[in-house]
């Protein structure tokens, strides 16, 4: 693999990170969005992620997105304008514990692809660092 090789690859797995970093901040900020019963609520967002071959280089890049429960959970707030005749609404089936640590994951990963192409810039200027010589 070369240089430029490990750079390329390192950003594919920045872009899919940032991805999946975009898709927990939905999740996030929609999981207190209350909707009526009859209305869809909204619906948590998984980035799915494949390998990609190019030859002797690969990667990985976002093959799609999944979308979670359009159920969600009925919750008893009878002072909500939204409720029901029996008070309850529907609230997204999302887990804040479960988010944030995707959340982490997710910008670990980030972080180790950028340091993948830190160390490779490092090694393309000590190489012409070399050639200067």
């Amino acid at each position: 693999m070369t240089t430029f090789g490990a750079i390329g690859i390192a950003s594919t797995g920045m872009t899919v990170h940032r991805k999946w970093l975009d898709a927990v901040s939905d999740n996030l900020a929609n999981m207190n969005n209350a909707s009526a019963t009859t209305d869809p609520v909204f619906q948590a967002r998984y980035v799915v992620a494949q390998a990609m071959d190019y030859g002797d280089e690969g990667g990985v890049e976002v093959a799609g997105i999944e979308l979670g429960d359009a159920e969600g959970r009925l919750v008893h707030e009878p002072s909500n304008p939204l409720a029901d005749a029996d008070g309850y609404v529907r609230y997204p089936d999302i887990d804040m514990a479960s988010q944030m640590t995707q959340l982490i994951m997710a910008q670990r990963g980030y972080q180790a692809s950028a340091a993948v192409v830190d160390r490779a810039k490092e090694t393309y200027t000590a190489a012409l660092q070399i050639g200067k010589s």
